[in-house]
């Protein structure tokens, strides 16, 4: 029955998660359309201090699409184990990424589609060695968790780590470096993806009739989470405006997914549960994943397709060919050279043997 349970929750976590992926990524979509039908009108735009768009309807849509999303994400984490579901936070940017080729007139290359490809067959991959098997289930049992001594130095680890880097490395080289404030934003991350469990587990309870408000440790979760979301929001808005954001994703997903999977073995102990071929898959689609991720970023700019790579090709060849020519051109002018240096130096020998016999011969 316990096993059937765990099944159970697990299915619905990963439903959550994917549906909160979609409504994400469809987000960015519904925002971008009436931000476009704003900038058609005259209005003052956003990026200019205008907040015209508080009247467009399809910004609202989007508002209210991400919170849906954000709360699906949030439950979530209360049925499926973290090693699924923050992976799967992929897939909103694949979703945003097809929905934009089609509704805003975004082309997706080549590279594009391949990071499509790829990212969904990684997510495949995650979800069918995921572990399936949940280690906590009651507030009280998430309490014997967080004073595990893994976890306690691994909390003092990362909140000693974001420390130096928010108040020594940050104000030095922070508008420089890229690794600065991601890095902040993907250590804290792990805390309050740890927070948002938690506090899953203790909704789950709550609506099970059982007296969690009484808890002081779901409190200091709710506390911790606003503490460390703030933190996150400020630095990955910091980060997004000195660097390009093409850099900024990527990164940040490989960072903070790593974070939290790191904290995840730590804390949750999901790993000690699978075989080593689950383990291998496991990471193999995380891997696949991230490589599907860099395809769509950072190549979005190439316009490259199916329909002109017969012709991109070609111009590789021409372009070889030329420089196989010129290379060719100049190892026949050399040799010519070298040959010519030959002769001049037989004839010059020649001379100087026939003044030495006293006689001079012509050549």
């Amino acid at each position: 029955m316990g096993q059937e349970r765990g099944k159970y929750d697990f299915y619905v976590g990963l439903a959550l998660a994917i549906s909160s992926s979609i409504f994400i990524g469809g987000s960015f979509i519904l925002k971008k359309k009436g931000l476009l039908r704003l900038a058609k009108k005259g209005s003052m735009r956003a990026g200019q201090g205008g907040h015209a768009y508080l009247k467009e309807w399809l910004w609202w849509a989007g508002l209210l699409s991400m919170g849906a999303g954000e709360a699906a994400n949030f439950a979530a984490y209360a049925f499926a184990p973290a090693t699924l579901v923050t992976p799967l936070g992929a897939l909103s940017v694949l979703v945003s990424a097809v929905l934009s080729s089609y509704f805003l007139n975004e082309r997706l290359n080549l590279h594009g589609k391949l990071g499509c490809f790829l990212s969904i067959v990684g997510s495949t991959v995650m979800v069918i060695h995921a572990p399936q098997e949940e280690e906590v289930e009651t507030i009280q049992e998430m309490a014997i968790k967080l004073k595990d001594p893994g976890f306690v130095v691994f909390a003092t680890f990362v909140i000693t780590v974001s420390l130096i880097l928010i108040f020594v490395v940050g104000p030095r080289h922070g508008q420089t470096n890229i690794l600065v404030y991601i890095t902040i934003c993907s250590v804290i991350g792990a805390l309050s993806v740890s927070c948002v469990k938690g506090l899953g587990i203790a909704i789950k309870e709550l609506f099970a009739g059982k007296p969690v408000l009484t808890y002081s440790l779901s409190w200091i979760l709710l506390l911790s989470l606003i503490a460390c979301v703030s933190t996150q929001i400020n630095y990955l808005n910091k980060a997004l405006d000195i660097f390009n954001t093409s850099l900024v994703t990527p990164i940040y997903y490989v960072f903070f997914t790593t974070s939290v999977l790191t904290c995840s073995a730590i804390l949750f102990k999901e790993w000690y549960h699978m075989e080593n071929d689950d383990i291998i898959g496991t990471l193999s689609g995380f891997f696949t994943i991230i490589v599907g991720i860099f395809l769509l970023h950072a190549f979005k700019d190439i316009n490259l397709t199916l329909a002109t790579l017969p012709v991109f090709m070609r111009k590789e060849e021409k372009g070889f060919a030329a420089n196989g020519s010129v290379h060719y051109e100049r190892l026949d002018h050399s040799v010519e050279n070298d040959s010519c240096a030959e002769s001049s130096d037989i004839h010059s020998s020649d001379t100087v043997s026939s003044r030495r016999n006293g006689n001079m011969i012509t050549m």
